[in-house]
Formats: C-alpha cells, structure tokens, sequence
C-alpha cells in the first residue's frame, strides 16, 4: 500500500471516477458590495494592516437549541487557544465583540442577496429569521455568526443537465487570520461583519474538472449583478467530497477556482486508502475496542537520542510519550495523498487540536531507521509491551499537551477501524489537504433572540427581479456569435460577459450592429493594453465609448483610429472622467476619417522621395523608417498591414522608375 490508490492525476478520466463513486459539492462564499457591515453600520471594504488596540479572548461551547453541544464546538474548547483580536477604531465597533445590541439587517445586503436568489431560481422564503452559528475557532470574537435563508431548491443549467442549488445565505463574514502558533491565535477585525451570500448546491458533479467548471458559473453569476466585491478573499469556495462508502468530507476555504481539481482528487485518493486501511485493519481483528492501551512516559529511554526533533524538546525539559497502536504495524507508511502518508493523518490531530505546531511533532516505529537508535526502539517495545504487528508513536511536549496528544491519537486511530471521519479539511498549496477540525453539526446552530423575523413583501421580490441582469450563459451566446464581422474571441466573452461594460457591449450590438469581434478588440484586448500603461480605463465613460463607435459608424473616424484616441484622451484628461461632449470636441478639432486612395497616394509619393535608397542598409530598414514617418501622418485613418503592404509594393517598383516630384497633398 506504498503507491497512490488511484492513478496519477492527469491519468484520470470520468470513467475512473465513477468506479469509485466521487460525488461532489460547493459551498461558495461571495462577499456583497455594499456600504456598510451587515449588521453595524461600521463601513465595509475598508481593510488596513494597522490597528489601535488588541483584545485577549477565550471561547467555551454553548448549548444547541435542542440542548446538546456541538462536536466541533468540544474539539475546540480542548486546543486552549487565546484569541488575540486587532482593532481599528474605523472598521469595527462594540456590536462585534457583543457589547452592542445588533443593528437590522442590512437593507442593501437584503436586496443584492434576493437579487442572486433570482439569479439562481431558488424559492424565496416569506420571512428571514436570523439564526445563530457556533464558531469557537475565534474566526467571530462573539463566538457565534448571524446568519439567515433567502431561497431554496433553485437550480442553474450545466451543459446538458442541471445543477441543484440547495439554498442561499445571507451572514455576516469573518476576522482575517494573522498567525496561529501553539496556543496562541491572532486576527484583524477589518473583514468581520462584512455581508456574504453562500450558495450551497447539491453533490451534482462527479468529475474535479466538473466541479470547478460550476464553480466557476456561480462565481460568473455573483459578478454579472457588479455587486459583489472582487480581488483575492472576496470569493472563497468550500468544496464537499465523498467517495463510494466514504462520507462528506469539506474543503475549506479554497481561494481560487484552478486549484479545485487537484484538491478533489487528492481527497477521492485519501478516502479510497482509508477505506482500504480500514478493511486491512478489520481482517487483523482491528476494533475501535481493542484500541485502549494508555500512553507511557519514555523519556529517560530516549534521554541520550542524537535525533534533532526529541532532543532539542528534551533541552527544553519536555517529556516524551508512546501510544501503542495495536495491530497497525506497517500501515502509517501507507500514502493516502501525493507526498503524504497516513501517519499525517496522526500529525496534523496532534498539530490542530493538542497545539503541539512544531514539526516533526511525533515519529513512528514504521520509520524507524529515519529517527532514534534501534536499540532504543527495542527499548520501548519492551516496555510498552509492543508484538511486531503493533505500530508505536512518539509524541513529545508538556504534560497537559501530552495528555491531548495522547488522547487525539487514540481517536484518530479508533476512527481508522471504521473507515473516513468527518472533518472540514484546510487546503494546501501542493494540492493535498490537512485536517482542520471536525466537522460541525446540526448542533451549532441555533434562534436569535436579539432580531425580529423579516417579511419579504411581493413588492421587493418585484423590485429586485425587475433590477438582476440577463443569465450569464445568454450574455455569453450573445457575444460568442453577434455581428456580421464575426462573434469574440472567448478570451474576450469570459472577460467581458461579467465586466461593468457587459450592458453597455450589448446596447452597441443591438442600436448600432457592431460586431462581437469589434467590441471584444476595443473593450477586451484594448482597454487591457491600456490598463498594462498604467492607464485608467475605467475613466472612460460608456457615454464616451457610445460616442466614438457612433463616430465611426458614420464613417467619421477609421476603425484603427479608435485606441488612438482612447489613448490619447485618457493621457491629457488625466485623472478626469471623460465624457461624450470631450470626444465629440476633440473630432472636431482633428481629422479621423479613413484616408481615401488618392491620400494615401500622395503621402506614399512625398515620403518616398524624401527617403533615398542611399541612405539606408537595407531595404528592410528604409521599409521601417517609412513607416514611422506615414503612421505618424496617418495615424488612426488606415490599417498598419495594408500601409505596410502599400510601402512594401512602392519600394519595389521605386528601383527601376526615375525619381519624380511628390504630388502636393
């Protein structure tokens, strides 16, 4: 059980996915653009590095509604964390450490959310009702998030079938972490209470590729309403995985699309050897019963190792432990991920729950020759009483730490007997992931006493349909195939099916029948050209725009003219807004028409007796220096490849004709 349990990654196909039974799930989180938090009125957006004060906290589990505590809430409350919290007077106010009664709910946030509802074809509720969520990882200084359902049993198309949406939330965002090292945790409280819609689907996609292709359609849709916040962090994705007699594992947190598949696959191949470890450990006579032995203190046998790890904890007068692992001799090397092996599996409850961060953080007898002497290992076999088909761990820390560790071991080691347990997995940058903390229940949740319910009148579900864009997918058609002169490159339609310009492109399509292939050039490729100059483009107003494509529509400018004068526009109204009245004066003053025949005539004869074939190399060199010359007379009236073709055909025939005067221009 040395190799991967499933093929390479690029190896796979949708085939070998359905042999093991992947289905998958998103649970995709997009920050709102809206002026305030969702419920203070503290501004929203505003993110800062700097803070004037630091408040120490601890956080202990509160009883569900129903009276039970929730598991992750207890996996928690045993990592003795202190949360250290930053503030900045101008980004947060008593309501987020719950000093402050909350605020209603954010009309604003209410109404964007409702507008993504429709969007998403979910069934409105009749009334919000504000629920409480546990989250005792210090993530929300109060302990708890505010949060609430807008919709349910929506559905989006996806190629030939759909995709099930199983609700929308409206809650309030979290503290952005700063470090997590031992027992100790800080935060910025900059992002917290800022307003952030979920969209939770169903486990509808059973490929990786799939999975981030919906991903990616629900994050088109959240930008096509231009109201929701973009940039790194504003958009993050939970990513559910199960695999035939696995269970739903989530991925938390994952902040770009690309990395969705590498991170699926790597969890179908974690499941698949856990499910095999648990079968191996079940033929052995393996139970989570028979797996009770307590730890024992082997300190002194390992008092003289040389093994940098240990005897660096051993200088700093902390203990070593065994936990004898009955049965499980040879399978902590078994690989469960890419570069990972099952004994991780040890290491990170070890890490996460015990505190116990610096790694290594334990070594086992599996890899024995890569840590102490044999005869220390020979040692500690004897005393804890080990046969060989039994594995060993070495843990290493302060007594209240090890008796976490010890105990987390254990448990890890009991949930092997049956199977893959349910954790919420934090993603890394290999594309492997590592334990997070359990997986919460039902049992974190739950009313609000502090809020009234929320009616959601037949009014405002007018208002906010009337005010949602068309469907993505429609705007995407539109330009992939609109226009005599051919659609846009899908480089382009990606680009600007979700931009601000995506009204704006459609309007010229329809009133003024320019191409999908124009408008993808001028508003895609050309304004990003600009942008790369450290020009603006978001100056230009679709007023200004309006006005140059009408311009050329009546032939008052040549096409190539167009980037021209945007550039040229952008350079002296700088920093300015630039309106149409600002386009339609600078036409006036200059000539933007297409040269006729006859002009390009007579300025191909000027500059060519001008440039003597003596004074150049090569031909190739007095090709190019005539250019420059005619392009800056030409500018924006004529296509460079036809000037080029043009100069290229009277350099020729300039070799056997006698010079002759320059026809007057």
């Amino acid at each position: 059980m040395d190799a991967l349990p499933l093929k390479p990654f690029q190896e796979m196909t949708s085939e070998d996915y359905a042999e093991i039974g992947l289905m998958c799930g998103l649970e995709v989180h997009q920050q709102l653009l809206t002026d305030t938090k969702l419920f203070c009125r503290c501004p929203a957006g505003h993110y800062s590095s700097d803070y004037d004060a630091e408040v120490l906290r601890h956080m202990r589990p509160t009883l569900s509604e129903m009276g039970e505590y929730d598991g992750t809430a207890l996996m928690e409350k045993k990592t003795r964390k202190n949360i250290t919290y930053r503030i900045h007077h101008a980004t947060v106010c008593t309501y987020e450490f719950d000093d402050t009664p909350p605020f209603l709910i954010n009309d604003q946030a209410v109404d964007i959310a409702l507008e993504l509802s429709h969007l998403l074809r979910l069934n409105l509720v009749n009334e919000l009702h504000i629920a409480r969520k546990q989250y005792l990882d210090g993530s929300i200084p109060t302990g708890f998030q505010r949060t609430t359902i807008l919709g349910v049993d929506g559905w989006i198309p996806f190629k030939e079938r759909r995709i099930d949406i199983r609700q929308l939330g409206l809650e309030e965002d979290s503290c952005r972490e700063v470090s997590d090292h031992g027992h100790e945790r800080t935060y910025l409280t900059d992002r917290l209470g800022m307003p952030l819609i979920e969209v939770v689907t169903e486990p509808n996609m059973f490929t990786p590729q799939e999975t981030a292709e919906v991903c990616d359609l629900i994050r088109k849709i959240c930008r096509s309403t231009q109201k929701v916040r973009r940039g790194y962090g504003a958009t993050r994705q939970d990513v559910n995985v199960s695999v035939r007699g696995g269970t739903r594992i989530e991925i938390k947190g994952v902040p770009q699309i690309w990395r969705i598949p590498h991170l699926i696959y790597n969890e179908a191949s974690r499941q698949v050897a856990l499910l095999r470890i648990k079968d191996v450990l079940n033929a052995r006579g393996i139970t989570h019963e028979s797996i009770n032995t307590p730890a024992m203190d082997v300190t002194s046998i390992v008092a003289k190792t040389t093994w940098a790890p240990i005897k660096t904890a051993l200088d700093l007068g902390l203990k070593v432990r065994c936990v004898l692992l009955s049965g499980f001799a040879g399978i902590l090397n078994t690989t469960t991920q890419e570069h990972t092996t099952f004994a991780k599996e040890f290491s990170d409850r070890v890490r996460v729950i015990a505190c116990l961060s610096q790694l290594p953080n334990i070594v086992h007898s599996d890899a024995a020759a890569e840590s102490l002497w044999p005869q220390d290992w020979l040692k500690i076999r004897k005393r804890m009483k080990a046969t060989e088909n039994d594995a060993l761990i070495l843990v290493w820390g302060n007594d209240q730490d090890l008796d976490t560790a010890c105990e987390e071991i254990l448990i890890r080691a009991r949930e092997a007997t049956v199977g893959v347990p349910s954790d919420t997995r934090q993603p890394l940058k290999d594309g492997t992931n590592g334990f997070e903390r359990v997986l919460p229940g039902a049992d974190r949740m739950y009313p609000d006493t502090d809020l009234p319910p929320i009616e959601i009148t037949a009014d405002r579900v007018a208002r906010t349909k009337a005010l949602m864009p068309e469907f993505v997918w429609e705007t995407e058609a539109r330009f992939r195939e609109w226009g005599n002169g051919g659609g846009m490159a899908e480089e382009d339609v990606q680009r600007l099916c979700i931009s601000p310009r995506a009204i704006f492109i459609t309007r010229c399509m329809i009133d003024l029948k320019l191409s999908g292939k124009l408008l993808g050039t001028i508003c895609g490729q050309w304004m990003r050209a600009l942008s790369r100059k450290n020009l603006d483009t978001r100056r230009f107003t679709d007023e200004a725009l309006l006005e140059i494509f009408s311009a050329y529509i009546a032939k008052r400018m040549a096409r190539e003219g167009i980037p021209w004068l945007i550039e040229r526009m952008l350079r002296i109204h700088e920093p300015e807004h630039i309106k149409a009245s600002d386009v339609a004066l600078l036409l006036d003053e200059i000539d933007m028409k297409p040269a006729t025949d006859e002009q390009l005539s007579a300025h191909l004869d000027r500059v060519l007796y001008q440039v003597q074939e003596e004074n150049f190399p090569t031909a190739e060199k007095r090709v190019r220096y005539m250019m420059g010359e005619l392009m800056e007379d030409l500018v924006g009236r004529v296509d460079g490849m036809l000037l080029l073709k043009l100069v290229n055909d009277r350099v020729s025939q300039s070799k056997s004709a006698p010079s002759q005067e320059p026809m007057e221009t």
